[in-house]
């Protein structure tokens, strides 16, 4: 018997859908897709729910259910606005909260409604702001990560002048470069801001510098702050430490108003399994730009990662698919790439996409300037 009153319950009508790729036969499946409607919502025995408005409304309904392969399926279940509290946790809470920990189950596509995009600003720059404040219309940008730790604040500096002087669109930190005692925060970035600016001077292009300013939760905002003082012009944030939810507050700070980078580190087991975890399109892509990142680093198909041309084409997608006002985003592929690449890669990512290139950029010959210079060169051929 429910100790449950059955009451109604308002609520706007509004709801957001979310595709699930479900492995097992057929029984095994349905049953899971009807797990995830109670799993993700009210996590309670379902038979103790009478009649009324929870039953009615906060239950996830399985909208469709096909199969697309041998012992392979995907449902679309949808979900009522409210209950995402209109508040990014929320919402990937009940997205793809408790059923992250059952097997069989991956996050393959989200649809949000209008008004529930309504509540989130996304990227606030976006390919077209970025591409404004860089100067370039068309082309796709190119950016480094100055490395390897080790190197003092001002040799970090001088090989950022160097790329600079070059051409390079944007110069970021090293996603592991942070505040070391060989090159710490506070000395690294107006060193680094200053030889930015000195280079742009005499070339009279623009590119920026986005320092890594993830650290330790109480310090994220005090360097965010240092940073925009000493005159940076991005900033990168690596959401596997600090969370989804914190570049999204960095984003839509007005006070900060900067250009934002994430980085992948630590999200790889999220995409890696074709069977479970989250899709490439979903995590690199959609929640990059529900988060407000302008640039969502990310492994590529060419080079020391294990992503395929696929899973690329789908962060591609996920970068630009229509999703209320949000804007599109850049991706932002990296690790190995090499000039003799770019040409293929443009017909996966065509040209709204930004090039992260660091290895190869080093090996070229030692001098940086002119290596920064022959890629932009090949780059603007393509």
């Amino acid at each position: 018997m429910s100790i449950i009153p059955s009451f109604p319950l308002s609520v706007s009508g509004s709801r957001f859908r979310v595709r699930y790729q479900i492995l097992g036969d057929e029984k095994t499946a349905r049953a899971r897709a009807e797990d995830i409607c109670i799993e993700q919502t009210i996590e309670y025995p379902a038979d103790l729910v009478p009649e009324g408005g929870i039953r009615e409304h906060v239950f996830g309904r399985i909208e469709t259910f096909e199969s697309t392969g041998p012992d392979r399926y995907e449902t679309v279940i949808s979900y009522a606005d409210e209950i995402s509290g209109y508040e990014f946790p929320q919402l990937i809470n009940v997205i793809f909260g408790n059923i992250s920990m059952k097997p069989a189950l991956r996050l393959m596509a989200l649809d949000l409604s209008d008004d529930l995009l309504s509540h989130f600003k996304g990227p606030r720059f976006g390919v077209a702001g970025l591409r404004e404040l860089i100067g370039e219309p068309q082309r796709p940008l190119l950016f480094t990560a100055i490395k390897p730790i080790g190197l003092s604040a001002e040799q970090l500096a001088d090989m950022s002048y160097k790329l600079a002087l070059g051409g390079l669109d944007i110069i970021k930190d090293d996603h592991g470069i942070a505040n070391q005692p060989f090159a710490p925060f506070k000395e690294r970035v107006p060193r680094i801001v200053e030889a930015v600016a000195e280079a742009n001077a005499k070339t009279g292009f623009n590119t920026l510098y986005a320092p890594n300013v993830t650290g330790p939760f109480e310090t994220m905002l005090e360097r965010i702050y240092f940073a925009k003082e000493a005159g940076v012009t991005g900033l990168m944030l690596l959401p596997g430490y600090c969370g989804l939810d914190f570049v999204r507050r960095v984003a839509e700070d007005d006070s900060i108003n900067l250009p934002l980078i994430t980085h992948p580190a630590f999200m790889g087991t999220f995409t890696l399994s074709p069977d479970f975890g989250v899709d490439h399109f979903v995590l690199h892509g959609q929640l990059m730009r529900l988060a407000g990142a302008d640039i969502s680093v990310m492994p590529n198909y060419i080079g020391r990662f294990s992503y395929s041309r696929d899973d690329c084409l789908r962060i591609t997608d996920g970068c630009a698919v229509p999703m209320g006002q949000l804007k599109s985003i850049f991706p932002g592929p990296g690790g190995g790439i090499s000039p003799e690449s770019f040409a293929d890669m443009v017909t996966v990512y065509g040209k709204d996409v930004a090039y992260l290139v660091s290895g190869n950029l080093h090996r070229e010959s030692p001098d940086l300037t002119q290596n920064a210079a022959r890629f932009r060169e090949i780059i603007e051929t393509i």
